[in-house]
């Protein structure tokens, strides 16, 4: 037996519960989920924004700048994925004959 073949069936059996639904799963987890989301999106905008500004003093690390601004546009950028998502999802919902 090729040695490609067990590493792939072993890849497959530990990604395989991955794809099974959440037991723990309720549909008030969701609104949690999405509320602490939200929340992470602030923070990590209010960080970014107090980094900026301790850099334009000259108190803050080039670096750190640099990797905050690189967080916030990663959370922009799935912000507004999401956001397209749901306008997409909308509009779908809108073409649907009643």
């Amino acid at each position: 037996m090729d040695i490609r073949a067990i590493n792939a069936t072993s890849g497959y059996a530990a990604a395989r519960p991955a794809t099974k639904v959440d037991p723990e799963f309720t549909p008030g987890s969701f609104v949690e989920q999405a509320k602490t989301s939200f929340a992470d999106f602030t923070n990590t905008l209010v960080q970014t924004e107090q980094i900026s500004v301790q850099s334009m003093t000259g108190d803050a690390d080039p670096h750190a700048l640099v990797q905050a601004l690189a967080q916030t546009e990663l959370a922009v950028e799935t912000a507004v994925t999401v956001r397209n998502k749901v306008v997409e999802a909308y509009q779908e919902i809108l073409r649907m004959p009643v």
